[in-house]
């Protein structure tokens, strides 16, 4: 997913729906032509409808202009059941024989757009569609659009037997004109964040990130970032970043510079047996949060006061959790995705009674 001095409410604006508000079209320079996706995964957006897709197997980022830019009408919330059996009639499938991928919010429209595998493994056939608030399913035209593409370098390639291919890109978020990109590396000291300016330039080397994992007990650096959402504390640019099992990590923007090898300061471990999915921040009356989604761990609202006095975590943890604190929120339960829609709102794609549905909620 991805939504995320500025003050809080004009950060939560932007944050709900993955970007900093633009004077300037990033559109422009785009050019037209076919974008060849051999995989469709993390997906954020910026301004104007313009898409931003994680091609895992091909190590490569896209920025397309979806056209998408037609404001909802005023109150229209997102709700289909079923969307994966939706989905999967539109792409001539079952739902068993595909699987859904990652959930962005189009902030120009309302629409909501999710990356799909038709198949299995490396051969699966990437696809992007289109959910609007009627629940019309529609699959994305790539032909002959205005893109972008940026390479992914040294891209984890399953060398390293800790990681494959698709751990090369883990989370993206644009902040600004600034892409970044979370993932591993093939070297040794491989997690690493990527900052891509936009309009697309070469990419670079990447920051290589150290944290210590609380519950291992020790500093890791092969672990990628599963989700992150960009937050200030005290006027600076931070990044929030969530790790497997489940460490929460303050990482300041001014450090990641390119071939630098840095450390973030670990403000919590959530508990282990837990891999992170999607994490928004928000404010509501008068006060702060990020919303982290979970695998194994629920929903948590973690409030972001204090955030810039949270003591970093340097010794092994011996319970399940500790710094930070956080609340978990019993509504929501088997949630698969997660993204903000507007600053009272978040969609999901969620499990109930066996049935994959897309509904609007109530931040909490």
């Amino acid at each position: 997913m991805r939504t995320r001095s500025i003050g809080m409410a004009t950060l939560v604006a932007a944050l709900a729906i993955g970007s900093f508000a633009q004077a300037d079209d990033l559109t422009a320079n785009l050019q037209k032509g076919t974008p060849e996706l051999k995989s469709a995964g993390i997906l954020t957006f910026g301004p104007d409808g313009l898409l931003f897709v994680a091609d895992t197997q091909g190590a490569a980022i896209y920025a397309i202009a979806t056209g998408d830019k037609t404001p909802a009408p005023a109150h229209s919330h997102l709700k289909v059941a079923k969307i994966d059996e939706s989905i999967a009639a539109a792409l001539g499938t079952t739902s068993k024989a595909m699987k859904i991928n990652d959930l962005a919010i189009n902030p120009a429209s309302g629409n909501a757009y999710l990356s799909v595998s038709r198949g299995t493994g490396p051969a699966a056939a990437p696809a992007i569609v289109k959910v609007d608030g009627t629940g019309k399913v529609e699959i994305l035209t790539l032909k002959d659009v205005p893109f972008a593409k940026a390479s992914i370098p040294n891209p984890a390639n399953g060398e390293n037997p800790r990681s494959g291919r698709a751990e090369a890109i883990t989370d993206l978020a644009l902040v600004g004109k600034t892409l970044f990109v979370a993932g591993l590396s093939n070297e040794e000291f491989s997690s690493r964040l990527l900052a891509i300016p936009f309009p697309f330039v070469e990419s670079g080397d990447g920051t290589s990130l150290e944290i210590f994992h609380g519950a291992h007990g020790g500093f890791e650096t092969k672990s990628p970032i599963r989700t992150f959402a960009p937050y200030m504390i005290k006027g600076e640019p931070f990044l929030m970043a969530a790790y497997t099992c489940t460490p929460l990590v303050k990482i300041p923007v001014a450090d990641l510079k390119p071939g630098a090898k840095i450390r973030g300061t670990t403000v919590a471990e959530l508990g282990n047996m837990n891999r992170p999915i999607d994490m928004v921040a928000y404010s509501k009356d008068g006060k702060d949060f990020l919303l982290l989604a979970n695998s194994a761990r629920g929903v948590m609202k973690i409030p972001a006061e204090g955030l810039d006095k949270a003591a970093g975590i340097s010794t092994p943890v011996k319970t399940k959790t500790e710094g930070v604190p956080y609340e978990t929120i019993k509504e929501l339960t088997n949630v698969e995705q997660l993204d903000g829609f507007d600053k009272q709102h978040a969609v999901i794609l969620i499990r109930r009674d066996g049935n994959l549905n897309l509904e609007t909620i109530d931040l909490p």
